[in-house]
């Protein structure tokens, strides 16, 4: 649990296209966007100039996180860039830096507050800059999970493996269940670990990252993996179901990621002969399986870096990178394309602007402490236990 808590309103739900373009907040199922203040104009043109002097007033006592998949006007403003575990770990090195200010998501601010000392400060610029796959496992719903595999007679031999894009809670149980949490980058590693505790793994909360990493990279078969749906009556699974399956996956998935299609990697390869096909893990199972190549944000900028003047490249993954990377590398004469015709940024990323970045760092400049996210200390310990588990895998 963290000390950001959604206001109880009585109100109506907030239409989802205003929600997907960023310009409402619906009261009862976000965490809120109130700042005590007057938040800055998107149009006040002195934004940039305010951001830089608030900041060069801090000085040191301020380190700013910025995750891959942030706006340009924001990134700019970040003393490191990164995926979210790396960035945490940054934070976790700059001791001397009272207050960190993540440029990310909230489960991201989380694993920042878990990793840093209790003397260092995490802010996010905007509450409601959650996570639509973090916020689709519960602690609630995965505490029942777990009573419906204890009724099947199989919850001691289930080792439960965690995606980072989880909340400190889900952190939490994956610790206190002797299990350990994952990156893109190291999933494979997490598994196999897992596999040498027990007999079966829960995957929590993307079945995509699951579900791949099982088939590509453990050699396993489709059939060995089941949907666990927390709205359904036991998960939507008889106890037989269960106990034949080697990967309980649980229904989540990212809502950026998830959109790219077989038919978005066809039509690209028609309208680009000789294209590069290069997906984020989190893609369905038959986009990975369509693509040249599979792997992690960082993986997907290495891969960019080493490609060879001229070649062609689709990117399955958020539009703020793809595109940010396009323009690095057009002058090496590197063709850099979005995977999908649709334009598809992270809406909930895209909720830190400048305008709540220049009020997060105006009010510390101020004296004022913001929008910190401050996890609890028995969630933090079992938390920090999973993912220092992570950290010892070979």
């Amino acid at each position: 649990m963290t000390t950001a808590q959604p206001q109880e309103l009585d109100v109506q739900p907030t239409p989802l296209a205003l929600l997907l373009l960023g310009r409402e907040a619906d009261p009862r199922s976000e965490r809120g966007v109130e700042c005590p203040g007057d938040l800055p104009s998107p149009s006040d043109p002195d934004l940039v100039a305010r951001a830089r002097a608030a900041k060069e007033k801090l000085g040191d006592k301020v380190f700013v996180l910025g995750h891959h998949y942030q706006r340009d006007e924001v990134i700019q403003f970040a003393d490191v860039t990164g995926d979210s575990f790396k960035l945490a770990r940054d934070a976790a090195a700059r001791p001397e830096a009272e207050y960190i200010v993540f440029c990310g998501v909230h489960f991201m601010a989380e694993s920042a507050d878990i990793l840093t000392s209790d003397d260092q400060k995490v802010v996010l610029p905007d509450l409601a800059a959650g996570c639509s796959m973090a916020d689709m496992a519960t602690a609630e719903q995965v505490a029942e999970c777990w009573d419906v595999l204890t009724e099947a007679g199989i919850a001691e031999q289930v080792v439960p493996v965690s995606y980072m894009n989880s909340s400190a809670d889900i952190k939490a149980f994956t610790g206190k269940h002797g299990g350990t949490i994952c990156t893109s980058s190291n999933a494979e590693r997490a598994l196999n670990w897992a596999f040498e505790q027990g007999e079966k793994v829960l995957f929590l909360p993307d079945q995509h990252l699951g579900r791949n990493t099982a088939v590509r990279g453990l050699g396993m078969s489709l059939e060995d993996c089941v949907v666990y749906n927390p709205h359904r009556p036991n998960g939507g699974l008889t106890a037989e179901e269960l106990r034949a399956a080697k990967m309980i996956l649980w229904r989540g998935h990212c809502s950026v990621h998830g959109r790219f299609s077989l038919d978005s990697v066809n039509d690209v390869r028609e309208r680009i002969p000789g294209v590069n096909v290069l997906v984020h893990p989190e893609c369905k199972h038959e986009v990975v399986a369509a693509a040249d190549y599979v792997g992690s944000t960082e993986y997907i900028i290495k891969a960019l870096e080493a490609a060879p003047a001229g070649s062609k490249w689709a990117i399955g993954t958020e539009l703020n990178l793809v595109r940010r990377l396009a323009n690095r590398f057009a002058a090496e004469d590197k063709e850099i394309v979005f995977l999908d015709k649709t334009v598809c940024f992270c809406s909930t990323m895209n909720r830190i602007d400048l305008p709540h970045l220049v009020w997060a760092l105006e009010s510390l400049a101020e004296g004022t402490l913001v929008n910190r996210i401050e996890v609890d200390k028995e969630t933090e310990a079992f938390a920090k236990l999973a993912l220092e588990r992570m950290l010892a895998l070979p």
